[in-house]
């Protein structure tokens, strides 16, 4: 047996679960820009954001300087039912490469919610309970984070409402159900229930939906409901925030093993994961302690970094939301009905897309049919079966791993494995059956989102 080879091992223990979260944005030299109120043109203040999101974590949201912080108790207690999560050494993939690259994934996957993004939900409940809310709506893409949501409601006791992503509410039944069980009102978007909702089924009929959508919805909820507020599961700081205890779990049992990855890979939608995963690494980087290659994998279907634009833009379709600079297809934009569903945003997060527009990490557009090849290979190699989402990223690492059988080169390639696709039966169906097919949007069709963007002063 081969030398640290324990096949499921966090390679941490109980109390070395982060204490606290790390905010990349205090290292950073040029600040990701501030969002706008859409109707005044200017930066959206704690008081503006207040009536969307609980006071605490506005707080998190506009603070560029703390570089640390502390997590609560009641929070640090409720990770322990789920984290730390797996470090693993994937050693059944890379000699199946026949690749002299060594290859690390953090699993997110071993908690009911399927996904990383109960890192956030039980932190954003959490607040909303402290400030004595009665309950919170949400968006939700493939259900990962409605059902993170619904879990966190449970256990604190909250109202939780969610709109979700039309096409996934269809193929995605049972994690429906899953947050039906936690207590959630599950309403498919863009519905009947909503003044924008029916607003863009007046403009797009038969549209599927998406994020866009759905995040219009949930926000017209939350506005109009006293005791309710909107809680996001990507794009915002602060929810990258939260996620860094991905990227500092990880950065830790890596340093007790004498690893240091080269290259850092996470697929990417609004950027939850990919920034969890990144942030503590990225942070050595830009102060000057280390050198790594991040890499961010998108749908080619919905190209935000590879071919949008950085630009100020609405984070929503029906454009009630604040403007936020980041590379965008344009709110107008509704992406094919691809079975990633966590990726279907038309946006980035503002901190990972200020970071790739100053050239601090790559970014690579991959087609669904290659994805899930990839997720085929893993799932009988390694024996988990991967979120089409967490694909993207298997998809890159094996192509990187290929590339070091070919130079040689030994190098160390770590991603995130975000979450599980048990819920995802219908699309691996659809591989299986040869009916999956690519799509990828073309100029015209990308022109026409772009066409939307809002005329800011000084964007280009």
């Amino acid at each position: 047996m081969k030398e640290n080879y324990i096949p499921y091992k966090t390679y941490l223990e109980e109390n070395e679960i982060p204490k606290q979260w790390y905010n990349v944005r205090a290292d950073m030299k040029n600040k990701p820009a501030p969002l706008l109120n859409p109707g005044t043109g200017q930066p959206l203040t704690a008081e503006e954001m207040s009536g969307i999101f609980c006071e605490e974590l506005v707080k998190q949201e506009l603070d560029n300087d703390t570089a640390y912080f502390d997590i609560p108790e009641e929070i640090q207690e409720y990770y322990k039912t789920f984290r730390p999560s797996p470090l693993i050494r994937a050693y059944n993939l890379e000699k199946a490469l026949d690749t002299p690259a060594k290859i690390y994934f953090k699993f997110e996957g071993n908690n009911t919610s399927g996904s990383h993004k109960l890192n956030s939900a039980s932190a954003q409940a959490y607040y909303a309970k402290k400030q004595g809310l009665k309950g919170v709506t949400t968006e939700t893409g493939a259900g990962q984070w409605g059902t993170a949501l619904s879990m966190a409601c449970a256990y604190f006791g909250l109202d939780c409402k969610v709109y979700m992503v039309k096409v996934s509410y269809e193929q995605k039944p049972f994690r429906r159900e899953v947050m039906r069980t936690y207590g959630a009102d599950v309403t498919p978007s863009p519905s009947n229930t909503t003044n924008i909702g029916r607003k863009i089924l007046e403009e797009f009929p038969g549209t599927t939906g998406s994020l866009g959508c759905a995040i219009s919805e949930a926000v017209e909820v939350a506005v109009s409901n006293p005791g309710y507020r909107y809680v996001l599961g990507s794009v915002l700081n602060q929810v990258l925030l939260h996620q860094s205890v991905i990227g500092l779990e990880a950065q830790a049992a890596l340093k007790k093993l004498g690893v240091k990855p080269d290259i850092i890979i996470g697929c990417a939608g609004g950027g939850s994961n990919l920034g969890g995963l990144i942030s503590p690494f990225m942070g050595e980087k830009l102060r000057g302690e280390a050198d790594y290659r991040f890499i961010a994998v998108e749908p080619a279907s919905c190209p935000s970094f590879t071919r949008g634009k950085f630009a100020y833009d609405f984070c929503d379709t029906g454009k009630i939301c604040p403007l936020a600079k980041m590379y965008t297809l344009g709110s107008q934009f509704i992406p094919s009905a691809n079975h990633a569903g966590g990726l279907r945003f038309h946006g980035m997060s503002t901190i990972l897309s200020q970071l790739y527009h100053d050239g601090y990490m790559e970014a690579v557009a991959v087609e669904q049919t290659s994805v899930f090849q990839a997720a085929e290979q893993f799932a009988r190699i390694e024996g988990i079966l991967p979120a089409p989402e967490s694909s993207h990223a298997i998809r890159a690492a094996i192509d990187e791993a290929l590339k070091c059988k070919e130079t040689g080169e030994e190098k160390t390639i770590l991603f995130g494995l975000t979450g599980t696709g048990y819920f995802d039966l219908v699309a691996y169906q659809q591989y299986n059956d040869g009916t999956m097919t690519d799509y990828i949007p073309s100029d015209e069709d990308l022109a026409k989102g772009f066409a939307a963007l809002p005329e800011v002063p000084g964007q280009d």
